[in-house]
């Protein structure tokens, strides 16, 4: 039996207590992910999904229960194992893009790397390729301002696999774009997961979910439900 690459064993996760009422926001997550899944997780506002998100990246720790990923438990990773772990197997893409408005789209997707320490050199053959892949070798000098919503996500995407990036934790990565350019970035991201990346999809919209291969839905910091899904997202008109 293969192992899980994300394996989550009764995640909780609290905030409050003392002279403040506790909210308990996640009430014991199980789940298991593997290479290569294209998951959403879908739930309604104040359902848990983006406290489930942040710890699913690192960015965040749970009050209670085991997170394994690639079978090592991440509670014992110290600050600076940690921060490795963020940064060289994830890559974060938001529905507000978070692009810097001066820099140009290759030094956008640059930034990871400078974080990484990675040659200048390296991290601009890389940055390059990268935008040639997603269909932006043209645009490599413009500034986000000067790019449609649908091409700042593919930079966002592009950003988010600078450093390897695989898993991609897509944070409602539509919903700032019309139905034309959120199906492009479906196909995408599909495409990804067929190329091996993980990726997991944050969103309230079942439309937006049902094209993933796999939806889990949370409610009231619970998995309600887990199903596989076999439509294939949508082609582009």
């Amino acid at each position: 039996m293969r192992t899980p690459l994300i394996d989550l064993r009764g995640i909780r996760k609290s905030y409050g207590g003392g002279d403040s009422p506790l909210v308990n926001v996640l009430r014991g997550i199980d789940l298991s992910i593997h290479a290569g899944e294209f998951v959403a997780i879908v739930g309604a506002s104040g359902s848990g999904k983006s406290t489930l998100m942040n710890i699913l990246g690192c960015l965040d720790r749970p009050t209670s229960g085991e997170y394994l990923f690639a079978g090592e438990n991440v509670a014992a990773l110290g600050s600076d194992e940690l921060a490795w772990l963020r940064r060289e197997a994830f890559g974060f893409v938001f529905q507000g893009y978070h692009l810097i408005p001066s820099g140009s789209a290759q030094e956008n997707v640059e930034m990871p790397a400078i974080y990484a320490g990675t040659p200048a050199a390296e991290r601009h053959a890389r940055a390059a390729a990268l935008l040639d892949r997603l269909g932006l070798a043209s645009r490599t000098g413009n500034r986000p301002h000067q790019l449609s919503g649908g091409q700042q996500q593919r930079v966002s995407i592009a950003r988010a696999l600078m450093n390897g990036g695989h898993i991609i934790l897509a944070d409602e990565p539509t919903g700032a774009l019309d139905s034309h350019s959120g199906a492009e970035v479906m196909t995408l991201l599909d495409e990804l997961a067929s190329q091996g990346h993980v990726v997991i999809l944050i969103t309230h919209d079942r439309e937006v979910a049902a094209r993933a291969k796999r939806v889990i839905e949370i409610s009231d910091g619970l998995v309600i439900s887990d199903t596989a899904n076999d439509r294939s997202t949508p082609p582009v008109d």
